[in-house]
C-alpha cells in the first residue's frame, strides 16, 4: 500500500492504483453504486488534456520530455487499457471535479511509470501542476462534454439516415397494399401500407436533421476560459494554442467562445440537444405503438403486419410471441425523455459562474445518445427490415368497413350518405342496395364510387 497526502490528511492506496487520493475520496463520498462515468466524457478529457500536452509541447512551455511521457499516457488511456482505472460515480458532488481529478491522476501516475518512476511520484508528474496545468474542471469537463456529444450525434445522426432508407423502402414495396385508415383509433379513409410506411420515414427524415444541425450548437468551447471564463491562470498563448490542436485531434470544428464565460455558467445548448433527443424519441415512440397495433393477435387483433418472431412471449402460453424490439424502443423513448426533464432541471438550478450539477447534465446526454442510437439500429435490422403486412387482413378490415360510404358524399350530399349510413346497421353489402332505391346514383355511377382504384380517395393516394 502507499499512502498520499492532501489537504484533507492522508488516504491509504494500493500500491498498482493509478488513481489517487482525491479519486479515492470521491469514490467513498458518492458511493451510490458501481455505475461510472460514460467512457466516452472519459475519452474526451483524456483528449483535452492531451491537446494541452501538446500545447505546452509546442509552445516550450513544459519539459518535452514530461510532454511527450503525458501524450503517451493519454494515447494509453485512449486505447482502452486502463479503463477500469475510471472509478468515480457519474452523479457527483463539485460540477465534475472528481471526474477530472480521476483522469489527472490517472493520467499523472501513467506517464510516471513511462519516466521509470512509481505511481505517487508527484515531484516528477504533478496531477494538478503538469498534467491541469492552465486548467479547470469547469472549461476543460464542459468541453469535453460536448466533444463527446459531438461523436455521439454523428453515430446517432448515420443511424438516423439508415432507418429512413429503410422505411423509405417499405413505402416502396407496399404501395399497393390497402388497408383501413384509422383516426382516433377509429375507422377512417382507405390508405395503403406503404403510405403508413412514408409518414414514419418523413418523420425520422426531420429527426435526423435535427440531430445532424445539433453538432453546430455544440462546436463552441470554453477551453482556457478556466474557473469562470476569465482565462485566469492560464498562459495567453497557450490558451488560443490548444483549441487548434484539439480541433486537429478531434476532427471537430471546434472553435474558441467570444464569450467564455458564458459557456461555463450556462448549459441551455445541452437542453436544446437533448430537446432535439426527445422529439426523435417522441418520433420512436409513436412508431413503435402503430407497429404494435397493426401487429397485434394474431386472431383477436388488428393482425395487419407480422413482426419478426424473436423469442418466445410467455412461460405459460405455449407458442405466444411479443412485439419486444417495439417494446424495447418505447422503453428507451420514455428513459430519453425522462433524461431531457433531468437535463432541464439541472440546467436551471445552475448559479451565477458555474452549474453544479453538470454530471447530471452530462451522464443523462450521453445515456440517451447511446441508448437512442443502439435502440434505432436495433429498431430497423430486426423489425422494420423484417416486417411483412398481412394483405389478406388488410383488405379484409376495409371491406367490413363503413367508410367507403364517405366517398359517395360528394355525388349525393353529406346528409343523404349520413342517412345510407344509419340505415345499412353496420353492413357495408346495404350501401349499394340503398343508394339505388332512393336512386341517388346510377349503378354505373355508383360502381365507380365503390371502386376502391376508380374512386378519388384512392386516386389521389
Amino acid at each position: 500500500m502507499r499512502t498520499e497526502q492532501d489537504l484533507l490528511g492522508e488516504v491509504l492506496l494500493p500500491d498498482d492504483a493509478l488513481y489517487g487520493a482525491q479519486t479515492a475520496r470521491a469514490k467513498d463520498n458518492f458511493a451510490l453504486g458501481e455505475q461510472q462515468v460514460n467512457l466516452s466524457l472519459i475519452y474526451a478529457i483524456v483528449t483535452v488534456k492531451k491537446a494541452a500536452a501538446v500545447t505546452y509541447r509546442e509552445l516550450d512551455l513544459m519539459e518535452s520530455q514530461k510532454c511527450d511521457a503525458i501524450i503517451s499516457a493519454c494515447d494509453d488511456v485512449l486505447a482502452g487499457r486502463v479503463n477500469d482505472a475510471f472509478i468515480t460515480h457519474p452523479l457527483q458532488g463539485g460540477a465534475g471535479t472528481s471526474t477530472n481529478m480521476n483522469v489527472n491522476e490517472v493520467l499523472g501516475n501513467l506517464a510516471l511509470q513511462k519516466l521509470g518512476k512509481t505511481a505517487g511520484e508527484y515531484s516528477v508528474i504533478h496531477p494538478l501542476d503538469d498534467i491541469n496545468r492552465g486548467q479547470s474542471t469547469n472549461d476543460v469537463y464542459p468541453t469535453a462534454l460536448r466533444i463527446a456529444s459531438i461523436w455521439a450525434v454523428r453515430t446517432l445522426s448515420d443511424e438516423c439516415a439508415k432507418l429512413q432508407e429503410a422505411l423509405q423502402k417499405k413505402e416502396q414495396e407496399y404501395a399497393d397494399v390497402l388497408k383501413l385508415g384509422r383516426t382516433e383509433l377509429m375507422d377512417a379513409m382507405p390508405i395503403t401500407l406503404g403510405q403508413e410506411f412514408g409518414a414514419y420515414a418523413q418523420a425520422i427524415a426531420r429527426d435526423r436533421w435535427r440531430i445532424y444541425k445539433a453538432e453546430e450548437r455544440l462546436r463552441q468551447v470554453s477551453l482556457g476560459g478556466t474557473a469562470v471564463g476569465t482565462g485566469s491562470l492560464a498562459e495567453r498563448r497557450y490558451a488560443y494554442k490548444v483549441i487548434e490542436v484539439l480541433r486537429d485531434l478531434t476532427g471537430i470544428g471546434l472553435a474558441k467562445s467570444e464569450y467564455p464565460m458564458d459557456i461555463t455558467q450556462n448549459n441551455d445548448v445541452f437542453v436544446e440537444v437533448s430537446g432535439l433527443l426527445k422529439a426523435l424519441a417522441v418520433s420512436l415512440m409513436k412508431i413503435s405503438t402503430d407497429l404494435r397495433l397493426m401487429n397485434s393477435g394474431p386472431k383477436g387483433g388488428l393482425a395487419e403486419i407480422i413482426l419478426p418472431k424473436l423469442q418466445m412471449g410467455s412461460t405459460i402460453m405455449p407458442g405466444k410471441v411479443n412485439p419486444v424490439i417495439p417494446e424495447m424502443v418505447t422503453q428507451v423513448a420514455i428513459r430519453v425523455i425522462a433524461n431531457d426533464t433531468a437535463i432541464s432541471m439541472a440546467a436551471a438550478n445552475g448559479n451565477f459562474e458555474l452549474n453544479a450539477f453538470m454530471p447530471l447534465i452530462a451522464h443523462s446526454l450521453l445515456e440517451s445518445l447511446e441508448l437512442l442510437t443502439a435502440s434505432v439500429k436495433l429498431f430497423r435490422t430486426k423489425c422494420i427490415e423484417l416486417v411483412v403486412p398481412n394483405v389478406k387482413r388488410c383488405r379484409e378490415h376495409l371491406e367490413r368497413s363503413m367508410v367507403l360510404i364517405a366517398s359517395l358524399a360528394p355525388a349525393i350530399g353529406y346528409d343523404n350518405a349520413a342517412d345510407i349510413y344509419r340505415e345499412c346497421g353496420n353492413d357495408p353489402e346495404k350501401i349499394r342496395e340503398l343508394v339505388l332505391e332512393k336512386r341517388l346514383l346510377s349503378p354505373k355511377e355508383l360502381d365507380n364510387l365503390l371502386d376502391y382504384k376508380k374512386s378519388a380517395t384512392y386516386r389521389n393516394m
